[in-house]
């Protein structure tokens, strides 16, 4: 049994039959905590989901995790800028009416939510680094525009591959791949 402490338990309660049904755990309340009863893998892993939620995710972007590709991952604000203005720097995140935070999200499939001097993020493990990269630029003063081009040159456009692309947009001709014949 795994106890997990929470600061926002009226979210939490809300939360609990969806992921109670979900991930098949039995969870019980506690003051200023929650109990959680399952396999340890289980335990380990509605710990995080909880703990996203508490953060201020939706709980269908939460269970997201479920899925082992999928991360949870926080980034302060205070460690990697010296500038004193949070309120700036949180704006230059979140972008004039939200634009620059769902640039990143459509860009890399990310889930990002942003609670006081904390950024929030939920992303398949191959976009994390490009993800954390590209706020962390932003945090420190860089142009978006680069930002978003420093997203989309290393690939983390999100559905990017193309099954029917023969290779032939990359300047990669399928022909000049060597064709194994012991098949």
């Amino acid at each position: 049994m795994r106890n997990v402490a929470v600061v926002n338990m009226r979210k939490i309660k809300a939360a609990v039959p969806l992921i109670e049904d979900r991930v098949k755990v039995k969870i019980s309340f506690r003051k200023g905590s929650i109990g959680i009863k399952g396999a340890e893998l289980i335990e380990f892993l509605v710990d995080k989901i909880i703990r996203a939620v508490d953060f201020g995710f939706d709980v269908r972007d939460a269970l997201l995790l479920v899925n082992e590709d999928f991360v949870l991952e926080f980034i302060g604000i205070k460690e990697n800028t010296r500038r004193k203005n949070m309120k700036d720097i949180r704006s230059r995140i979140i972008g004039t009416g939200g634009k620059a935070r769902k640039t990143i999200e459509k860009l890399t499939g990310a889930v990002i939510v942003i609670k006081k001097n904390d950024i929030g993020v939920i992303v398949d493990s191959n976009h994390l680094d490009a993800v954390t990269q590209g706020i962390e630029s932003l945090i420190r003063g860089a142009k978006h525009g680069n930002v978003f081009a420093y997203l989309e040159k290393q690939g983390a456009l999100k559905g990017r591959i193309d099954p029917d692309d023969l290779g032939l947009r990359n300047g990669v001709d399928p022909m000049d791949e060597e064709i194994d014949d012991d098949e």
